[in-house]
């Protein structure tokens, strides 16, 4: 097959052989197939991804594509019934078997969750630089399953408590009992154990399966994009069945079961996930330097000449061509990391191509701290909702009455239906108005997602402030035991809302931090966005407590009293609406000056491809 020797895009500055018909964003056309190579044309190879033998994918119609990514998206179905089962309900098991206060369970929670977010930027770190994100998968999965294991066993011990007897057999003091400490420690260490073995699975599984998918084949680049929303469906679709079986097995058939459903589920998941182990496509890095090594040697190399100065009129040699250094759009941005352009005795100068990845990364420092309080807001519906739901009447029918966790399914029932609405509805009407193969710029979906997200929070806070009322009125306000005469189904809608609101802002921030980094980090881009979910948890757990030692200092009931009926999560879900309204402003502001990522020469600023200056 013919080739020749070319200069790669915006995203390297090496250059390595690839084939001499090239497309370069959605909207070019693949070019008709060359017979140069039997019956496969140059056009149906795949550039930067190799089989499963190690050879170059020549004929795209053998491999990756949705016959793959559909066993990929196995896995994450599989990673969200799991996770759900667990973590939704988990505020029960804390506050029941083990004890433990609302407060302290809620932090013990958060936390948690922030770690397992914050993990996956290691496993990417890992895929992308040693082992690859197949492998990555494969051993981190082992370590899963070992994880949930463990953590069925936990809850199996037979030394369930430590019982403090009465010695003097005093008949006005009781005997107690609590959890022994072994229990606990053996139960958390599981749960961490569990995050750890995360951290690989979720950083690489769904970066492989957006690798199955080539972006500058137009076709492919369009599947691409649906595969982001079939993949949030794929984990919608776990999560409403671990919301539908796990949260009523946990609650009446025991925790054991409850845990060892999802350990043999994500068993049968690897089983199917390594069933196309030939047909997968495999990426490769054509860089010789490690992306982030290459990134770190821009600001190395910025600093080192930070009291040099460069003239606008000098230019800068990229590879085999000469670029005026004042055509870059966005040039302007960043100054800075400009100064790693400038030649040195020591030769450390950098390639344009290499300060542009240096700036798409820095560019998006502005967008993951805007977003870190939707993180805050989003790690809401596992903990407070569940507990303001056991306080309600949860009763279908008769006799049968439903855990409060269930309630959860609103947003992941919303959310399935709500992509499909989305990917098939929302999307073509918007393309034909915009004339975007997304309908609509990825920031543009995140800013819809957070305007939503603000509404939810307000929602909350209303339908609460209207239980603490119905409470007041029937006499229950120092009787949390006792269920508050007002319907489980009041807590449904702000569950949809947060489904269709994670439909903009989840799968935006996704594909945005998927799209906006340096090819070669891409499972770390992915990641980007879970250490947002990682942060905001971590920050929640730590504005709630700071909330609760404030609001405790009067001697009063705090805001997250054990009796609900006299706590005030209103004032905390009013608070967080503010913030929220506060992220929206914010993040408009910061949308309408972003630019794109560099693609083969031209820039994208608000989703429109800018030609350069001549």
């Amino acid at each position: 097959m013919a080739v020749s020797s070319c200069s790669v895009d915006g995203n390297g500055g090496h250059d390595y052989e690839e084939p001499l018909l090239m497309t370069t964003s959605c909207s070019s056309s693949r070019s008709s197939s060359d017979g140069g190579n039997g019956d496969i044309g140059i056009s149906d190879a795949v550039d930067g991804v190799v089989d499963y033998k190690g050879e170059r994918v020549l004929d795209r119609s053998k491999y990756g594509g949705w016959k793959s990514a559909y066993f990929i998206i196995v896995i994450d179905v599989a990673d969200s019934f799991t996770y759900w089962g667990i973590s939704s309900n988990l505020i029960s098991y804390l506050t029941g078997p083990l004890g433990q206060s609302t407060v302290t369970a809620a932090e013990n929670i958060n936390v948690w969750s922030g770690v397992m977010a914050m993990l996956p930027l290691l496993g990417a770190f890992v895929a992308d630089t040693y082992l690859g994100r197949f492998r990555t998968i494969l051993f981190s999965s082992a370590i899963y399953i070992l994880g949930l294991g463990l953590l069925t066993l936990s809850v199996m011990l037979p030394f369930d408590h430590i019982t403090f007897l009465n010695y003097n057999n005093d008949p006005n003091v009781i005997s107690s009992s609590s959890p022994s400490s072994f229990k606990v420690i053996f139960f958390f260490f599981s749960l961490y154990l569990m995050a750890i073995a995360r951290a690989g699975c979720k950083s690489c599984a769904q970066a492989f399966g957006a690798d199955q998918f080539e972006g500058r084949d137009p076709k492919e680049c369009k599947s691409k994009s649906s595969f982001f929303n079939w993949w949030f469906f794929g984990l919608c679709f776990g999560s409403s069945i671990s919301h539908l079986t796990l949260n009523y097995i946990q609650d009446n058939m025991g925790w054991s079961l409850g845990f060892g459903i999802p350990c043999f589920v994500m068993a049968a998941a690897i089983v199917v996930f390594l069933l196309r182990t030939k047909s997968y496509r495999y990426s490769v890095n054509e860089e010789k330097q490690n992306p982030l090594i290459r990134i770190t040697r821009v600001f190395v190399a910025a600093a080192k000449n930070w009291r040099k100065s460069f003239s606008s009129s000098d230019t800068i040699q990229e590879e085999t061509v000469m670029i005026p250094r004042s055509n870059h759009l966005g040039a302007n941005d960043f100054k800075f990391l400009d100064k790693a352009l400038i030649d040195s005795s020591n030769s450390s100068s950098c390639t344009v191509s290499q300060v542009e990845e240096a700036k798409a990364v820095v560019r998006l420092v502005p967008i993951w701290i805007t977003c870190l309080i939707y993180a805050i807001v989003n790690a809401q519906s596992s903990t407070f909702g569940v507990k303001q739901g056991k306080t309600m009447d949860r009763k279908i029918g008769a006799g049968f009455q439903i855990p409060s966790a269930s309630i959860q399914i609103f947003e992941s029932v919303s959310i399935v239906i709500f992509v499909a609405i989305y990917d098939r509805v929302f999307v073509p009407l918007a393309r034909t108005i915009t004339r975007k193969h997304n309908g609509i710029t990825m920031l543009q979906r995140i800013g819809c997602g957070i305007f939503l997200h603000t509404t939810t929070m307000l929602v909350a806070a209303t339908v609460e402030r209207r239980r603490l009322q119905i409470a007041l009125q029937s006499g229950l306000i120092d009787m949390p035991q006792v269920t508050v005469p007002m319907s489980i189904w009041w807590l449904a809608p702000q569950y949809v809302l947060f489904g269709i609101a994670d439909v903009f802002i989840i799968v935006g921030l996704q594909e945005f931090f998927y799209d906006q980094v340096p090819n070669e980090l891409r499972t770390v881009g992915l990641c980007i966005f879970s250490s947002i979910i990682g942060t905001g948890h971590l920050l929640s757990g730590f504005l709630i407590s700071i909330i609760h030692n404030l609001t405790s200092r009067s001697g009063h009931y705090n805001w997250f009293s054990d009796n609900l009926n006299r706590a005030h999560v209103d004032y905390f879900y009013w608070l967080l609406a503010g913030f929220s309204t506060f992220e929206l402003v914010v993040f408009i502001y910061i949308s309408k000056s972003y630019i794109y990522k560099t693609v083969k020469g031209e820039l994208q600023m608000q989703g429109h491809l800018i030609e350069p200056l001549d």
